[in-house]
């Protein structure tokens, strides 16, 4: 249906007649894929189509297949080709659209774009449940979205409120996939509550879930690498941006490592973030595809997860473009698309559907075939268009656009080609005559299929006018052009060879004869390309010579010299051989592989025309990523001749990559590419650990600690540690064995462990082929206990809403290194989230702060030491004070006395609100501008005296009560260099200010001391 109605729509061109003027629609703006926010304020949506055409194109739209009919629907309305689509409902106006130009010329359609609208509804309101982890072990806090489009979400993770973000790292991650926290391994700090941020940047709206608690239980455990967080295969389209993800939970936390299984990560379009767990691929070309490997490792385990990652998109290997073809010829229009799977590829002419293969092959082209054609290539992941403009052509013979040449020269013996290209269809015959005579084929004379003239040994006699005559079905024409012959340019001095090393420099002359009415240039070149005189190493201070200077190995080659005239050329040439030092010798191999020694082998590379005198070999360690270094071999000096050596002193069980350099006398040449890397083989370790070291820390333990061995020294696979550690002259050892290599610390935990004993240990690593020597015995001593009685409460009494003290009885025991006091909020907060102060063994007593208003607080103390916490003793019970007054005191005045000694400042009474404690009186602090203490006063009264001092200052008054003290209220005293004169007489005050030098000077007038002093009085006296 909508094909027939483009067809009908179309303009029918005239067989007899072709306007050439104008052309038919260019896409500038298309439609592109929308989505509707359905709460958003905005009431339409726009559809955007613009063209160039001339004339200018009409427009009309399609909704799936259907025409949308504009002026029927109060729903739609153009503004030029765009299309407005009013008060956007989903069940009427979702769907793919697509926008048709037209004018005289043909039609085009646009791409198809869908208009989607997008929700993100609410979480629900139901309870989360607790999630209780040891601490040591990963964590999992589900998000679990609510129903939302689309479903480009991004996630982030709150604690405890809002806005409190919780900060990503190596512990931490949120996959953008899921929405899930991870954390690799919980701690104490943890403890919380957390909800689940969600935001759709689609519709600009977020949305959170209700709070999760998280309780970590303590606990000293570790545990192997885990992945959790596993990106599934991913399709993705050529271009496109793509972010694997890989995040696991273990205890010490993994390290996180990615590599391509088949080959190696794009360069420069490759990022890894978030400690290893994201990795970014930019701009996706098909050898992205293949096989992604995430590796995470502590020192309990590793585990691993591969991803494949397939890229499938169309694009255009070959596109259509427009043309203008004559009347009657042939023509191929093609496109070709790639992709997988494989695009489906078929034409549209002016939106109708023309063919479904790859080419259109034209015969005898007719006006009919002009028009509008798009090219279509589709598969499941997307469609790509091409657009093109088939214009055909009929006309008489023209020489307008392309005349022969009216003036022509041609060199004596030399060739003459004329062309003759007239614009013309059908093609036209073409005829050449000289003057009036009629020219035809022979041994000097040719007339080419294309119509050029080509004249073969031109002399003297064949100057003279030349005219091309083209005639078809629809007319004739003719151009003509005079021929001119002049002497031909030869060679008078030609360039020598030359043999030079490098660094050295080599000059090139050249001089030639030629028609003294025309110019002549010289152009050198290099084994045939056109030398930028300009460039680095050549200099042409004449024109007809050439200096190269500080030669290179890249100039040796074959020089020529071309002398040009407008009319002609001639060239000459030259050899120049360059010596320097070697090329990269090439093929490096590596066999027989001992424990510290290989054998390298290599072939010679190019010896640049002077002999390699000897080779040197260099080696990496692969792992460490070290610079290169030179080699010891065996033989100590390689000779020119030779093609192996055998490399020693190198470490057992350490991956390798060897080069060869060689060098003859006029230098050392670049290295030759990488050896594939190999492995030396194994041997037993002769390094142990050292700083042997350690001690008790909680009870019955022995804690054993050192510095591993470097990785270099493992000399083989399968390393760990073994452990001899026995009390102080005790005949007998305890073994044990660690296979962590990385391990720092081994805990022996034994219930017979006698406190405070002095332990030997010492040790010595291992691997498969056998053990290593032990290190030197260190001395350690095991832990003491734990204490074992629990404090017990004198006393716990609040001071405040949010304040109280607590005291107790303290133990008498050596061990104790002090007390933890534990508090929180009964039924309120769970003891997991208890807060904590710590106290010296010195002290009895404490206080707590931060602490709630109004609330029931459990408290509970017990001692600790270096093994550990002893039991707790019995919980006492406190009821915080209510919260002390909000508001601040109203200052109602401030009132100087009449000798200007003192100054009253006057409140209106505090009323406390019905959760606030009751006011028990006022503090006043009266205290100097700038600094932070003062005199404190109190009272029970709304108002006080305070004493005038010279200089700036604060008065803050604030209500007390047993809550604490409330919100404070601030008045400003000034006075420096400032008097206030009040005089009394017929009930009212006069206020002058004058300064100490008008006192001065009016001594006789007034006395000094009677003025009250102040430095800028801030408030007036009341009446």
């Amino acid at each position: 249906e909508l094909m027939l109605a483009i067809h009908s729509s179309l303009f029918m061109i005239s067989l007899h007649f072709y306007k050439s003027s104008g052309f038919g629609p260019v896409f500038e703006e298309q439609p592109v894929d929308t989505i509707y926010p359905e709460e958003s304020p905005e009431d339409k949506i726009i559809m955007s189509c613009r063209t160039r055409a001339n004339p200018p194109a009409t427009y009309r739209w399609w909704l799936d297949n259907t025409e949308i009919v504009i002026g029927n629907e109060d729903d739609y309305s153009l503004m030029g080709g765009n299309l407005v689509i009013s008060f956007p409902d989903r069940s009427k106006h979702a769907g793919n659209y697509s926008c048709l130009a037209s004018n005289e010329f043909g039609t085009l359609v646009s791409q198809k774009a869908s208009v989607q609208f997008g929700y993100l509804d609410m979480f629900s309101s139901d309870e989360r449940e607790a999630v209780y982890v040891k601490e040591g072990q990963g964590a999992v806090l589900l998000c679990d979205p609510p129903p939302h489009f689309p479903e480009d979400l991004s996630f982030r993770w709150m604690l405890n409120e809002f806005p409190e973000f919780i900060p990503l790292d190596k512990r931490r991650f949120v996959s953008q996939t899921t929405g899930n926290l991870y954390i690799s391994t919980v701690r104490a700090s943890d403890s919380g509550n957390y909800s689940c941020f969600v935001s759709s940047p689609s519709i600009a709206k977020s949305v959170f879930s209700k709070f999760i608690p998280l309780v970590p239980i303590a606990e000293r455990e570790k545990y192997p690498a885990d992945i959790k967080v596993k990106s599934p295969d991913t399709y993705t389209l050529l271009g496109q941006n793509v972010t694997l993800e890989c995040f696991a939970l273990g205890n010490p936390i993994p390290q996180i490592r990615w590599r391509k299984v088949d080959g190696d990560l794009p360069v420069e379009r490759h990022n890894i973030s978030m400690s290893g767990s994201l990795l970014h691929l930019y701009d996706i070309q098909y050898e992205d595809e293949g096989l992604y490997e995430c590796e995470a490792d502590n020192s309990k385990g590793k585990d691993r997860h591969k991803v494949h990652l397939y890229v499938e998109a169309p694009e255009w290997v070959e596109k259509i473009s427009s043309s203008e073809r004559d009347i009657g010829g042939d023509y191929i229009m093609s496109c070709l698309a790639s992709g997988k799977p494989k695009p489906h590829v078929h034409f549209l002419k002016n939106g109708r559907m023309y063919g479904k293969n790859h080419e259109l092959r034209f015969t005898d082209l007719t006006f009919d075939d002009s028009g509008m054609y798009q090219c279509i290539a589709e598969n499941r992941h997307g469609t790509i268009y091409a657009n093109a403009e088939l214009r055909v052509f009929a006309g008489a013979p023209s020489f307008e656009w392309n005349p022969v040449k009216p003036k022509l020269l041609g060199a004596k013996n030399g060739r003459v080609v004329i062309d003759c290209k007239p614009r013309a269809a059908p093609r036209p015959s073409i005829s050449w005559s000289k003057g009036t005579e009629l020219l035809h084929n022979s041994s000097r004379i040719f007339i080419w299929p294309d119509g050029s003239l080509e004249l073969l040994n031109v002399t003297k006699s064949d100057e003279g006018k030349y005219t091309c005559l083209a005639e078809n079905d629809r007319g004739r024409a003719n151009s003509s052009g005079s021929l001119s012959v002049t002497d031909a340019t030869k060679i008078t001095l030609a360039p020598s060879s030359a043999d030079i090393s490098v660094g050295e420099s080599a000059r090139m002359e050249c001089a030639a004869s030629h028609d003294p009415t025309l110019d002549l240039t010289f152009i050198w070149s290099l084994d045939a390309h056109v030398i930028d005189r300009d460039r680095e190493h050549y200099e042409s201070k004449m024109v007809n010579s050439l200096l190269i200077s500080n030669t290179q190995l890249r100039h040796a080659g074959r020089y020529s010299c071309t002398a040009q005239t407008p009319v002609d050329n001639v060239t000459v040439s030259a050899e120049l051989v360059v010596r320097g030092p070697p090329g990269p010798p090439g093929g490096v191999r590596v066999d027989e592989v001992l424990t510290s020694s290989v054998r390298v082998t290599w072939s010679h590379g190019t010896d640049n025309l002077s002999p390699i005198s000897k080779y040197s070999i260099q080696y990496r360690d692969v792992q460490a990523q070290q610079d290169w270094r030179d080699a010891s071999t065996s033989p100590v000096n390689v000779e020119g001749n030779a093609e192996m050596a055998t490399v020693i002193n190198l470490t057992p069980w350490t991956e390798y990559e060897f080069r060869v350099i060689a060098t003859n006398t006029l230098g050392t040449g670049p290295p030759s590419d990488p050896s594939p890397k190999i492995t030396t083989r194994e041997t037993r370790p002769v390094v142990a650990p050292s700083d042997i070291g350690g001690g008790g820390e909680t009870s019955r333990e022995l804690t054993i600690t050192w510095m591993p061995v470097q990785p270099q020294y493992y000399y083989g696979s399968n390393f760990g540690y073994i452990i001899a550690f026995k009390p102080h002259n005790d005949p007998e050892w305890m073994r044990v064995t660690v296979t962590d290599p990385q391990a720092r610390k081994y805990v022996h935990k034994d219930s017979k462990i006698p406190p405070s004993t002095r332990f030997e240990v010492k040790m010595k690593a291992f691997n498969s082929q056998g053990e290593g020597p032990f290190s030197i015995s260190a001395f350690i001593y095991s832990s003491q206990d734990v204490p074992a009685e629990a404090p017990t409460i004198i006393e716990a009494r609040t001071l405040s809403a949010t304040e109280a003290v607590v005291s107790w009885v303290p133990l008498q025991l050596q061990t104790v290194e002090g007390y933890q006091v534990r508090y929180w909020r009964e039924s309120v907060e769970n003891e997991a989230s208890a807060q904590r102060a710590l106290v010296s063994s010195r002290e009895n007593h404490t206080r707590l702060d931060n602490m709630k208003p109004n609330s029931h607080y459990l408290i509970e103390v017990r001692a600790y030491n270096g093994a550990g916490y002893g039991p707790a003793s019995q919980r006492h019970k406190i009821y915080t004070k209510k919260a002390p007054p909000s508001r601040p005191p109203k200052i109602i005045g401030t009132k100087m006395n009449y000798s200007g000694t003192t100054i009253n400042i006057a409140w209106e009474q505090v009323e406390p609100l019905a959760n606030e404690s009751t006011v028990e009186g006022y503090k006043v602090l009266y205290r100097p501008e700038g600094q932070p203490s003062g005199m404190l006063y109190t009272t029970v009264k709304q108002s006080i005296d305070l004493p005038m001092k010279k200089g700036d200052y604060l008065v803050e008054v604030r209500a007390h009560s047993e809550g604490g003290d409330g919100a404070v209220a601030q008045v400003r005293i000034a006075g420096k260099n400032t008097f206030t004169l009040v005089i009394l007489s017929l009930n009212f005050y006069v206020f002058m200010h004058l300064s100490d030098d008008f006192i001065q000077s009016k001594s006789h007038f007034i006395k000094k001391k009677g003025f009250n002093r102040c430095k800028h009085c801030s408030h007036e006296a009341d009446e």
